[in-house]
């Protein structure tokens, strides 16, 4: 599936996309913030590609015109984990985007298309989204989107970089969200 916003394309990853996604995933002030590792080489980027990007509702954000190069990554989580269950009917979205591309409303425009997404398309009831504590980046988006305060997790493991974090959680419902159509 092919989502659309008036600047972006949102798209399936795919193989040829490694060296952008390792030009924009190996800046040290994107991965970690998000709570993954900064990647290595392009063999790497290409690997979460075939894996973690390859799940369904993960997509690529290009910007119109420019669809053979990602500048960020956006998708929700339909199911959830032992470490982070999800109700039936909810979903947890996600996104980050290349350092060259912050304060541009990129997140902010994506992440709008993919809470109508899941609301619209996808029959989702609740939409997550968290930051960790200190990421007023990925906070003021939420805020933009509309999202309000759930709960703050003290303790978040953050597995992969071997850490423990203060993890703030807001929600969407889809009541707020046909609510905010409205106004």
């Amino acid at each position: 599936m092919i989502l659309e916003t008036r600047r972006l394309i949102l798209r399936g990853w795919r193989d040829e996309d490694a060296s952008s996604l390792f030009k924009y995933a190996s800046d040290k002030r994107v991965g970690p913030a998000a709570g993954w590792l900064p990647h290595k080489d392009e063999n790497y980027s290409r690997a979460v590609i075939r894996t973690i990007f390859a799940g369904p509702e993960i997509y690529a954000i290009c910007y119109k015109g420019k669809e053979d190069e990602p500048i960020g990554s956006i998708g929700l989580t339909l199911e959830g984990s032992p470490e982070r269950p999800l109700e039936e009917g909810a979903a947890e979205l996600g996104y980050w985007v290349g350092v060259p591309f912050w304060g541009q409303g990129i997140a902010t425009e994506a992440s709008k298309e993919m809470i109508r997404h899941g609301f619209e398309d996808l029959s989702m009831q609740k939409i997550y989204c968290a930051y960790f504590d200190g990421n007023e980046r990925s906070k003021k988006v939420q805020q933009k989107c509309g999202f309000t305060y759930h709960h703050t997790n003290p303790e978040c493991k953050v597995i992969m970089l071997g850490e423990t974090r203060i993890e703030h959680v807001n929600l969407m419902t889809f009541l707020e969200w046909e609510n905010t159509k409205k106004t």
